[in-house]
């Protein structure tokens, strides 16, 4: 068995969630000696595609015609498509309708979490979907503190300063709006945002949101993930405050790294994490508000190690074992047990 990764405009995505997944699948693969090849000119017997460009779309049929086996990755839905570039809502229906076309053309579908499979079941796909993690390399994200020092002295930061951190798309859908709102409410701390978007592709709100001017705010773009390591392991708090995802691969890497985390309160997390078990969360902006502070200043307790259970449960090497287990299933045409 032998599997091709396919992925169409890697320069277009490769700084994004999807392009972190590309990676972790090529680890996950590796650690269980799965033979995988990036080549459609190579030799294989399944082709796990991850784009929706037409040319990926195309790419599936032509390897169907050949007698392959295609399962699609749904790293995308409308509802994740919403609120993210300029004229996104607006077409959210037909962008669904396009998601709709490439993933029913696979002979199944691979998505990171029950909550995206319950949202690609309503869209009456036809093929079976699979809930698999996107993982997390624990090897790597390791905390590191020599690199969090090494990052607070890089980016100017005292060893008193208290540092809030976020990592994502400059898009609405983020929650990059509160970001920059809680920053000009909490002066004493600092706020710092890692990952990049050209500010042309984005709504007027977003674009001043990301301009804005204050002493205890950074947008330093898009780091090198060994920069993003240390930052992990040099902050105080990591808080995501997107209002929709497929899963979050940060989030993961929070876990991951053993900081104090942060999310917004939204259906994705339900069954798998629970405020003031393994994180923390905020039903709206006031929540946020008061929970920084609260983290921050020791009055809500340290909930690392249970949030780094969270991160081993989606060891990388596990997710490998899950997709083998998957490729094996639509190569044999048997039933999908997945542990």
């Amino acid at each position: 068995m032998k599997v091709l990764l396919h992925s169409d405009k890697l320069e277009l995505i490769e700084k994004s969630g999807v392009g972190r997944a590309i990676k972790h699948q090529m680890r996950a693969l590796e650690l269980n000696n799965i033979p995988y090849t990036l080549d459609p000119n190579d030799d294989y017997d399944i082709i796990h595609i991850n784009t929706i460009f037409p040319e990926s779309y195309l790419m599936g049929k032509k390897v169907k015609k050949m007698g392959k086996k295609v399962i699609y990755h749904a790293h995308s839905t409308e509802e994740d498509f919403r609120n993210s570039f300029i004229l996104s809502n607006q077409v959210a229906p037909l962008f669904k309708n396009w998601l709709k076309k490439c993933y029913s053309s696979a002979d199944l579908v691979i998505t990171p979490t029950p909550y995206a499979k319950r949202l690609l079941d309503n869209y009456d796909l036809g093929k079976e979907i699979v809930a698999i993690s996107n993982g997390i390399d624990l090897e790597f994200f390791k905390r590191d503190e020599e690199l969090g020092k090494k990052f607070r002295k890089e980016f100017g930061f005292s060893e008193n300063d208290k540092i809030v951190m976020a990592v994502g798309l400059f898009i609405e859908r983020k929650g990059i709006i509160d970001f920059v709102e809680l920053a000009k409410r909490h002066p004493e701390y600092n706020f710092i945002w890692f990952g990049y978007t050209n500010l042309n592709t984005v709504p007027h709100k977003v674009r001043e949101a990301v301009e804005t001017k204050l002493d205890n705010l950074y947008f330093p773009g898009y780091v090198p993930s060994d920069i993003l390591k240390g930052a992990y392991s040099g902050a105080n708090l990591f808080i995501f405050p997107t209002f929709e995802e497929t899963e979050g691969i940060v989030l993961l890497e929070a876990l991951a790294m053993k900081i104090p985390v942060l999310v917004r309160d939204i259906p994705i997390y339900e069954g798998w994490l629970e405020d003031g078990v393994n994180l923390y969360k905020a039903k709206d902006l006031e929540e946020f508000d008061k929970k920084i502070s609260d983290i921050l200043e020791g009055r809500l307790p340290s909930l690392v190690e249970e949030g780094y259970i969270v991160a081993k449960e989606r060891d990388i090497k596990n997710i490998g074992k899950q997709l083998k287990q998957v490729y094996e299933r639509v190569l044999n045409n048997s039933e999908i047990n997945i542990k």
